[in-house]
């Protein structure tokens, strides 16, 4: 797999606070290597039925990837809206623009 490119995962650490309600900590980033391809056309119609708009399918190691589900793409953030798990060490994320997002 060619890894030139790079995304940042991006997570939150959820922390209860005393009276029981959970609060999203300070978010954390993290840069992993990648491979970026648009979306198939069955991808992009079947994704688009369901009211989401893809833009990329991004290849990583899996190993890489914790769950995270926002990411940042050449400045631009990400939501993940579904995941692969295409070989035995490459997992496929499939992402669209986060909405009122910029930056």
């Amino acid at each position: 797999m060619d890894r030139s490119n790079v995304i940042t995962l991006l997570s939150n650490a959820r922390s209860q606070d005393a009276t029981g309600v959970w609060r999203d900590g300070e978010e954390t980033q993290r840069e992993i290597f990648c491979q970026v391809d648009s979306v198939s056309r069955a991808e992009f119609f079947a994704a688009g039925q369901s009211g989401l708009r893809p833009e990329y399918m991004i290849t990583v190691f899996f190993g890489d990837y914790q769950g995270e589900t926002r990411l940042i793409y050449n400045g631009a953030r990400y939501a993940v809206y579904r995941t692969y798990h295409a070989r035995t060490d490459e997992l496929e994320l499939y992402v669209q623009r986060e909405v009122g997002v910029h930056g």
